[in-house]
């Protein structure tokens, strides 16, 4: 038994559908046939703003890929002329077009700086229940189809061994240098990354992934593929949630561990987490700078701080994570909240625009889409970022 449905401007239908990890692997399994796809996965996280347990957008009906300049120009263009549902991504090098901040270090992985893509196939889950919209098969035949997917993957995997992109002396040379740049004033915190690479390996992304929720199934998991590209990400962080003229953001900044066979030790650790000065320093650092971004589109007096310092439990980790909130300003929309906040100051630091001078002075390699966002816009205003 199905029933049709419009759900922010696309037409459903509605099936049931049990949600486990036999019938995402089902989905993911399905999916991974097509050139381009979206897999998001909440894994039934039920705190804070969280609407579908899990999106699945397949094959590109339309799409772009663009470089950092007119990006963005062009992300309007497609809002305005398509109407539907977008997946994709913001890739880290969009910098250069928001804050004008050019890198020519080499980008190993090349993801575009910016794609999105409406779905050919979109499936939603929320509360057992699987809503299909398709511009090719009848929705009936998809869920025949996802009913005869295996729920393994493929077993293809060769030996993998990771090398970071510095030694350990490299390393411990440049954080120190940054230390030195704290110190002397230049910044007051900053995110400093490297890369961990291998070469000539063979695996199954599906696979990988899978075992990677497995270990860590955070509210922001994504499986996305863009042609020949995947990214396999298990993030516990919101960039953004846009709810028409409502946006709030949700930075994480401070962590401790988790003792899931010690619980007393457990709760001690979070208490210490909330309790530690320098963790609460590094969180307020960020809300600071996710004020003032929001403040350059939002109402003036609409940007406040819902929540500060808020412990969230993680399967691994406990993390404090702020929620800021605001009202855009009449006029503007997704583009330009995009323009005000990216890249997002968790995965930056502050002041950002120095930061950013920085990190292109001591990383050695572009991030690519690491440090970027994968999310979702409808045409009604919704739109949903990830880190």
């Amino acid at each position: 038994m199905s029933t049709n449905t419009i759900l922010h401007g696309r037409q459903f239908r509605e099936f049931e559908w049990t949600a486990s990890p036999e019938t995402k692997s089902q989905m993911l399994n399905w999916a991974n046939r097509f050139n381009i796809c979206c897999f998001m996965d909440n894994h039934g996280y039920r705190e804070g703003l969280h609407g579908f347990e899990c999106l699945l957008a397949a094959g590109a009906w339309k799409k772009i890929a663009e470089p950092a300049g007119h990006a963005l120009e062009s992300l309007q263009g497609f809002l305005q002329a398509e109407g539907d549902w977008l997946f994709g991504h913001l890739g880290f090098g969009l910098k250069a077009e928001t804050m004008q901040s050019y890198s020519s270090l080499p980008d190993p992985v090349g993801f575009p700086d910016l794609c999105f893509f409406i779905p050919e196939y979109l499936l939603l889950i929320k509360e057992n229940k699987l809503w299909i919209s398709s511009y090719g098969l009848d929705p009936a035949h998809v869920l025949q189809q996802l009913q005869k997917e295996s729920i393994s993957a493929h077993s293809l995997f060769s030996p993998v061994e990771l090398k970071p992109a510095f030694s350990a002396q490299e390393y411990i040379s440049r954080v120190e240098a940054l230390k030195a740049h704290i110190h002397r004033g230049d910044c007051y915190e900053i995110n400093f990354c490297q890369e961990f690479r291998a070469a000539d390996v063979e695996l199954d992304p599906v696979k990988v992934f899978k075992e990677l929720v497995s270990v860590s199934p955070n509210p922001f998991s994504v499986f996305y593929k863009w042609e020949k590209r995947y990214l396999l990400c298990a993030s516990p962080e919101r960039f953004f949630r846009l709810e028409g003229k409502n946006v709030w953001s949700q930075p994480i900044k401070g962590t401790s561990p988790r003792y899931p066979a010690n619980p007393e030790q457990d709760r001690l650790s979070a208490k210490e987490l909330v309790a530690s000065e320098k963790e609460r320093s590094e969180n307020v650092m960020v809300v600071d700078l996710v004020r003032n971004d929001l403040s350059r589109v939002c109402v003036p007096g609409s940007v406040k701080v819902d929540e500060l310092f808020g412990v969230y439990s993680f399967p691994q980790v406990h993390q404090l994570v702020s929620t800021i909130s605001g009202e855009l300003q009449e006029g503007k929309g997704i583009v330009d909240l995009i323009r005000a906040c990216f890249p997002m100051g968790s995965m930056t630091g502050a002041p950002k625009k120095r930061v950013l001078e920085l990190i292109e002075q001591y990383e050695i390699l572009q991030r690519g889409l690491y440090s970027g966002a994968v999310g979702y816009i409808t045409p009604d205003g919704i739109a949903d970022f990830n880190v």
